[in-house]
């Protein structure tokens, strides 16, 4: 399985996990907007919502903060994807409240 440097730093167990800007897309909610699936930054907790959706604003948080790699933040995914190498795994270990336990729906 293909991998890297910034989703091994992120996939270890003994590291702290982040906590998650809330229960859905942080610049939707704020702007009344809404998504489609949603991503947690694993540097800062960000919440941001996936490429399908119309914003794409968890792509734009890697851009503004070079925050490299996002985890999927929908119930049961545990996958994350590296921005900067444009790797992906199919799964990282879940650490507290960086799964969500149900789904969060757009307004």
């Amino acid at each position: 399985m293909a991998t890297c440097e910034h989703i091994e730093k992120v996939a270890k167990a003994d590291r702290n996990p982040v906590r998650p800007s809330g229960h859905g897309c942080k610049e939707c909610l704020e702007m009344g907007s809404t998504w489609v699936h949603l991503r947690l930054c694993l540097e800062c907790g960000h919440v941001g919502c996936c490429d399908h959706s119309p914003n794409r604003h968890a792509t734009a948080h890697y851009r503004q903060t070079g925050h490299p790699v996002a985890k999927s933040f929908e119930p049961g995914e545990h996958w994350a994807w590296c921005y900067v190498d444009e790797v992906a795994v199919p799964s990282i270990p879940a650490l507290p409240d960086e799964t969500p336990p149900e789904h969060y729906a757009p307004p």
